[in-house]
């Protein structure tokens, strides 16, 4: 498979993972779930220039891609960072002071939400409850969770995964 602008669809390692990724999807007949779940592996994200190349090479229409990939929370258009920061606004949550911590960190980090740091250490989104209500207000930076949190509490978090 050639490709005329292959920079733009990442590294040279990236690419060659991408038309394995395609080969084995019209030999297996993978879904469009399972497609984009590997597009993501291979990116950390779905880059829109990487969705039309493969829309194009599968033989579907990019709105279809399009309509899974929004359909479904574990996909992103945007790149995540080393540190992926998550904070649930769910009602308990919010009623004890999330909406505040998660514009702290914001304000901290100087990124909005979905959003990655310049130095691709950190990204943030919010979300909805995640289990932890007894807990609240919670916060997830990767696989750590964060219950209580207290406005006071955010830098001295945020500082453990600075260094």
């Amino acid at each position: 498979m050639s490709c005329n602008n292959c920079m733009s669809l990442g590294t040279d390692n990236q690419f060659k993972q991408l038309n394995i990724l395609i080969n084995e999807s019209m030999e297996k007949k993978f879904t469009i779930v399972k497609i984009l779940q590997e597009i993501q592996k291979i990116y950390g994200f779905l880059p829109e220039n990487v969705l039309s190349f493969v829309s194009s090479k599968i033989n579907k229409p990019i709105s279809e891609l399009y309509s899974v990939a929004t359909f479904y929370a574990e996909f992103s258009f945007s790149p995540k960072g080393e540190f992926p920061i998550s904070v649930c606004l769910g009602t308990a949550c919010y009623v004890n002071g999330a909406q505040d911590i998660f514009n702290k960190i914001c304000q901290l980090l100087n990124i909005k939400e979905g959003e990655c740091t310049p130095d691709k250490k950190f990204s943030i989104d919010q979300t909805r409850c995640i289990g932890c209500c007894g807990m609240a207000p919670v916060l997830t930076i990767g696989q750590d969770v964060y219950g209580n949190v207290k406005l006071s509490d955010v830098e001295k978090i945020l500082s453990k995964y600075m260094g």
